[in-house]
């Protein structure tokens, strides 16, 4: 069965747009928050707060240079 080269095209843009999000993502890092309560009859039973990291060693070690952890 022949593809149509229009679909080609398009289904290469979608590759190169996920590389590029991708590689800007590793590069430069991206941190994903979510927050979620659950109550019961008004009253909050279980509270979930979810931060992730995403990048590269080498951004997430360039990032520790600098903001050096504090000494106590």
């Amino acid at each position: 069965m022949a593809r149509h080269p229009h679909m080609d095209q398009e289904m290469d843009q979608e590759q190169i747009a996920l590389s590029e999000m991708l590689d800007r993502i590793l590069n430069k890092g991206a941190v994903i928050m979510g927050e979620a309560t659950i109550s019961v009859a008004g009253v909050d039973l279980i509270y979930l707060s979810l931060r992730v990291l995403v990048s590269s060693i080498d951004t997430a070690l360039r990032g520790a240079e600098t903001y050096p952890e504090e000494s106590p």
